[in-house]
């Protein structure tokens, strides 16, 4: 699929590089149709398949994810204005938490709406910051793989439902199979197109994570992302800066501007991952609040120390 439409892109959606880019050279985007495509595609003929074993197919999920990659499209061929942008991905992260059943509640002395609307603020948060830390080759592969790989291990052990699993499954087999096209230097970028339903996929993963009792593991895997995302937010946000603007002031964008190789990076974001998961996993067999703590902590240092090291020069 990223073949046949690489000629496309390179017509009608090529990014050129600016001042705040990390590319230099102009470079097709919308490579996530292919990767959003594929996954859904293949997820929903498996689900299918076994639909009569009692498999129940997540349409909603599927409808929602298709909607945001059209948005995401949209403003790969030309950019939305801020808050059209904002309220066509909240309608989207709405629909997935509208999916969840009343009776699933992770704080019960919390109002059921109030809960529900911290989910919406934290999704649509959530859906942006993956877009926001796209922005580096194979970036977003090395924080896919490592959580859609640990939820496969959980949903086969039977502690998640077989079409999350799936959808783990595919997606993690998607954006390896992108990895050519995307490792330095990239011949194709995913666009907005990819990381916005990427971004969805994965949010409701951990949200099926955390309302099963794994709140710790779904905290634990995409912890650098979540780390370096909101600092960085919050450190332009204090500035005076406006949040919504393309910068170059991610931890992750500072580490090459300080000497640090793409390749360099995104190994450390890697192996970083690699280590939250695992982590993510122990939690999930300890019943233990403070050995629950523990490994949190481990993982924020962990995050903490990556974070520290891309932000001085070699």
């Amino acid at each position: 699929m990223t073949w046949a439409l690489r000629p496309l892109l390179l017509r009608f959606a090529l990014a050129r590089p600016n001042a705040r880019s990390s590319h230099k050279t102009p470079t097709p985007q919308g490579g996530g149709i292919a990767v959003v495509g594929a996954t859904l595609i293949v997820a929903g003929v498996l689900i299918a398949l076994f639909r009569s074993t009692g498999l129940k197919f997540p349409a909603t999920i599927f409808g929602a994810t298709l909607f945001i990659a059209t948005v995401g499209a949209i403003d790969d061929l030309k950019s939305i204005p801020v808050l059209p942008r904002l309220a066509t991905q909240g309608l989207a992260v709405g629909i997935v938490v509208l999916t969840i059943p009343s009776e699933l509640q992770y704080i019960p002395a919390c109002p059921l709406w109030l809960e529900r609307g911290i989910l919406l603020i934290g999704g649509l948060w959530f859906v942006n910051l993956v877009n926001f830390m796209d922005g580096l080759d194979l970036m977003t592969v090395a924080e896919t793989v490592p959580i859609a790989a640990t939820v496969v291990a959980l949903g086969l052990i039977g502690d998640l439902p077989w079409a999350t699993t799936i959808v783990a499954a595919t997606l993690g087999g998607a954006v390896l199979g992108f990895v050519p096209f995307n490792r330095p230097v990239a011949k194709v970028f995913l666009g907005d197109v990819g990381s916005l339903p990427i971004g969805l996929l994965l949010g409701w993963c951990l949200l099926e994570l955390a309302y099963r009792g794994y709140l710790t593991a779904a905290l634990l895997l995409p912890l650098y992302y979540l780390a370096d995302a909101t600092v960085t937010m919050l450190r332009r946000l204090f500035a005076g800066e406006k949040i919504w603007t393309a910068h170059r002031l991610h931890f992750y964008q500072r580490a090459t501007d300080n000497g640090f190789t793409v390749t360099g990076v995104v190994c450390t974001v890697f192996a970083l991952n690699i280590g939250l998961a695992g982590l993510a996993i122990a939690s999930t067999t300890t019943s233990s609040i403070t050995a629950k703590l523990s490994l949190l902590v481990i993982g924020t240092v962990a995050v903490v120390w990556v974070m520290f090291r891309f932000a001085r020069p070699r």
